[in-house]
């Protein structure tokens, strides 16, 4: 299992449960004036529907919360109305994930008839993303630049970048776990049942309670995804949109580190990285993959860490030599002949040294070793 940027302590791993109790049964829809309609429109005032609403997902509750949040819109105070009656949603200026009809332009986005099979690329060809989408990635495709432009201050491509990361690393899961799509093949290792859907599926009322009414799980649902969606776009304005200059600028600078090109610096720990260095070595054009990232601790000590062959491998382009793996202190300096070693990691993928300088020969020593060596030492995976 591959850790974290800076502590090898706080693991990574991966969303790979399916989670059941969001399925294309789950209705609901909402009830809007005048969203992303200029020329206005009247609202819709509420009646009460003619049967209990349905169970709801996290696909019933985002599109609510991200229609609310457009902030120079009347549409913050708008009713949300949760129905199947055909004639309640006829009345309706906003229809989500009910109804069997995809229709932006009548503001119509349901996903469960037989003849929708669109995903993020065949509606926007310059996006890659090909998960079938639900309710919650058709409103975030049509409503989520506007959003973004109301909540954050980015210019037009910064906001670009972020709307791709929000949907790659929030919404898409959505889409698949909605749509019943697994995320691998064969059988899970180990469960995970803390995903965003399954906390909204738990909200539902359990089978056996004496109310069903799912009203009041359905508001503390569109809370709970509206405040997790906010700290997202927090996040990644704030902290990993920043980042990306920082490793922009280690990336134009490498050679001033190592003739290699295979090593960069950052003078900053805690800096999200990986997918920042991946999509800018394609930028870039850089021809030698990059090997190493060398960056300080919060002790101001050092370390080495193995560039990932991917995002979601935890296999390494090239991982610090064998013989030092799970060594440690006054042995690993002694082994390696480089002072101040502190340790390597038993994976390979991470070493520190009390200095810059230090832990800048590390790399170097196993960039010559694998010059020389068999092409094994490269693929050695960095698992815990």
């Amino acid at each position: 299992m591959r850790y974290d940027d800076m502590s090898y302590d706080d693991m990574r791993y991966d969303d790979m449960s399916y989670d059941d109790m969001s399925n294309s049964t789950l209705r609901s829809s909402s009830s809007m004036s005048n969203l992303l309609d200029e020329s206005g429109g009247s609202s819709f005032n509420r009646a009460p529907p003619p049967a209990p609403p349905p169970p709801f997902s996290f696909s019933n509750a985002q599109p609510g919360h991200h229609k609310r949040a457009e902030s120079n819109s009347n549409d913050k105070d708008a009713e949300i109305i949760r129905t199947r009656d055909p004639a309640l949603l006829a009345k309706c200026d906003i229809v989500v994930d009910v109804g069997g009809e995809f229709d932006p332009k009548r503001h119509r986005y349901d996903h469960h008839q037989r003849t929708f099979a669109e995903d993020f690329h065949s509606l926007c060809p310059e996006k890659p993303w090909v998960t079938k989408l639900s309710s919650a990635g058709l409103v975030y495709l049509h409503f989520g630049r506007r959003l973004l432009a109301q909540l954050t201050k980015l210019d037009e491509d910064d906001r670009e970048i972020l709307y791709g990361k929000l949907y790659e690393n929030f919404v898409e899961e959505v889409d698949a776990i909605d749509n019943g799509i697994s995320q691998y093949d064969g059988e899970a290792r180990y469960a995970v049942s803390t995903t965003m859907s399954s906390r909204v599926g738990h909200l539902n009322p359990r089978w056996n309670s004496k109310s069903q009414d799912t009203e009041e799980g359905f508001k503390k649902a569109m809370a709970l995804v509206g405040e997790e969606f906010l700290d997202r776009v927090d996040y990644y304005q704030n902290a990993w949109m920043p980042a990306r200059g920082v490793v922009k600028e280690a990336v134009e600078a490498r050679y001033q580190v190592d003739p290699s090109g295979e090593v960069v610096v950052f003078s900053q720990g805690g800096c999200p990285w990986k997918e920042h260095l991946f999509s800018l070595e394609k930028e870039l054009q850089v021809k030698v993959p990059i090997k190493f990232v060398l960056y300080p601790d919060q002790n101001g000590q050092w370390r080495v860490q193995c560039v990932p062959a991917g995002l979601n491998t935890f296999q390494n382009r090239l991982s610090l030599l064998e013989e030092w793996r799970g060594v440690r202190d006054a042995a690993l300096s002694e082994l390696s002949g480089i002072k101040g070693c502190i340790f390597v990691h038993a994976g390979g993928f991470i070493g520190g040294n009390q200095t810059q300088e230090g832990a800048l020969e590390m790399a170097r020593r196993t960039l010559q070793a694998a010059a020389t060596a068999s092409p094994a030492n490269g693929s050695s995976s960095s698992s815990s």
